[in-house]
């Protein structure tokens, strides 16, 4: 454990492929990518809602099953939200925003079908690349985290929220307020250590905390619907024509610089916490700009504006799984949810998971070459398909989903209480996106608060009470400057709002677009 590829690591992929080729593994596999191209072309209804809503079901599979699927309908997404940013110049997801840019003035000029292709093989190569690199370093990461105690889980995981409320939304106050909620939530149960109930308002629901799905599946699943159904009324515009899936052969010279960059960008971006496929695709569209010969031509059916871009995200969607398989550290929303359907699992991701659960780990990174391909077989002959679905009203859509939020979160415990809950968190949430304050450095905040509280208070029983213990640790000292730069960066940066925004502000704000 913790040495690169080795004949041992091959062995286990090997076997992680005996995993994924089962008849019942494929038909995850499929299912996922399926619901994720469905929900990535309808604009509106991302992975993140998506997710929240299928939680409560995958509590009856075999985990590693359930993560198959759950991953699936993410890294499915980041293809189907390039479809409405070509032919309408809508992202179906904000990782998309970038390639509208382009890919819609290619629409434009007929030539959607080569946009649609090269996006199509620029997002399995990343993809691809990307499943390659988690192989290579996941293990080794993950034998280095052995050595993490306590004190290095506490700046770990104030790492992970710093980052995520700066990078994660368009504005970093309202980030930090958000991520604050989430902590005080986190508190909300049974002390961890002294076995008391605090802040349960006498309620005997609260007595073992707040329920993660309820709140997941209020805040992205019940506001979202809400959100959408207010503009539901809203036209599509007409749908661009797409004609034939393919490229010339000067598409393809043109485009394979942009997608090696891509793929090499994607990679780190996605790894960081609140990175993702906004980061890394803005990053791609702007190395690609400021590299071309011929700038003047971004922005008005560039190619290389699309094929960088979308490989860049989708890299960065298979690279977001390294810190939550090795350190158990979610590094955006959907991959909360998805540590939180581990957790209801009884699966804890970190440094033992590798050891502990091989045929999970292993079967999913052979679930995400395998799905990588079937995306890419599939969204040639069905895009024509997935066209359609544009044409289906969203309040329809939104009425079922809201119908199986409820029954899914009830049977989770056969709990009226959870209903309440989570109905409570989707009027919260829909009044956040109403304001301009994003939910997901909220669960993130969330989740990682019982991580934190808990790993915090260990570290003060092993020093009693020093605070010095994280100063005088290797890694959690590391972990910390790397804490203080970050804080003193993202100050620094507000101080000077008036030059010109930077790759991260841009980024910032296409992901607050609509």
């Amino acid at each position: 454990m913790g040495r690169p590829l080795t004949m041992d690591s091959l062995t286990n992929l090997i076997d992680g492929f005996g995993v994924i080729l089962t008849p019942a593994n494929l038909l995850y596999v499929l299912l996922g990518v399926m619901i994720g191209t469905v929900i990535g072309v309808l604009p509106g209804l991302g992975p993140t809602a998506t997710i929240a809503l299928l939680l409560p079901f995958t509590y009856s599979m075999e985990p590693t099953s359930a993560i198959i699927m759950l991953a699936g309908v993410y890294y499915g997404s980041m293809y189907g939200g390039t479809i409405t940013s070509v032919l309408l110049r809508i992202p179906g997801e904000a990782a998309s925003a970038v390639t509208a840019i382009d890919g819609y003035e290619m629409t434009k000029a007929g030539r959607a079908g080569p946009a649609l292709a090269i996006s199509a093989v620029g997002s399995f190569i990343g993809g691809t690349i990307s499943i390659i690199g988690l192989i290579l370093i996941a293990p080794s990461l993950a034998g280095f985290a052995v050595r993490f105690g306590p004190p290095e889980y506490v700046t770990l995981t104030v790492l992970g929220i710093v980052m995520v409320t700066y990078l994660g939304t368009k504005s970093t106050l309202k980030s930090v307020i958000a991520a604050a909620i989430g902590l005080l939530l986190a508190v909300v149960g049974t002390d961890p250590i002294a076995g008391t109930t605090r802040f349960t308002l006498g309620l005997p629901g609260l007595f073992s905390g707040i329920d993660l799905v309820a709140v997941a599946m209020g805040l992205f699943g019940v506001s979202e619907i809400l959100y959408v159904m207010e503009r539901s009324g809203q036209s599509h515009g007409k749908i661009g024509e797409v004609g034939r899936l393919t490229f010339s052969r000067e598409d393809w010279k043109a485009s394979r610089g942009p997608i090696t960059r891509g793929s090499l960008l994607g990679f780190p971006i996605g790894v960081l916490p609140g990175g993702g496929g906004v980061l890394s695709s803005i990053a791609s569209y702007g190395v690609e700009k400021r590299r071309s010969k011929h700038p003047e031509e971004f922005g008005k059916g560039a190619i290389e504006g699309v094929a960088g871009p979308e490989t860049a995200n989708n890299a960065s969607s298979i690279s977001a799984f390294i810190p939550l398989l090795t350190l158990g550290l979610p590094s955006n929303a959907v991959l909360a949810l998805i540590l939180g359907a581990l957790m209801a699992q009884n699966i804890t991701p970190g440094p033992q998971l590798i050891t502990a659960h091989p045929e999970l780990f292993w079967g999913v990174i052979a679930s995400m070459l395998v799905g990588n391909l079937i995306l890419l077989l599939l969204n040639w002959p069905m895009v024509g398909f997935f066209v359609q679905l544009l044409r289906v009203r969203i309040g329809i859509i939104g009425g079922i989903a809201m119908l199986i939020t409820l029954v899914g979160v009830y049977t989770l415990n056969n709990s009226t209480f959870d209903m309440w809950v989570m109905l409570i968190m989707g009027v919260l949430g829909y009044f956040m996106r109403k304001f301009g304050f994003e939910p997901a450095p909220l669960v993130l905040a969330f989740v990682l608060g019982a991580i934190l509280e808990e790993s915090f208070r260990q570290s003060m029983l092993l020093s009693d009470g020093s605070l010095a213990i994280f100063a005088t640790r290797p890694i959690s000292a590391v972990l910390s400057v790397f804490v203080l730069l970050f804080i003193a960066s993202s100050i620094w940066g507000a101080v000077r709002k008036d030059k010109k925004p930077s790759i991260i502000d841009q980024a910032k704000e296409l992901a607050g677009e609509d």
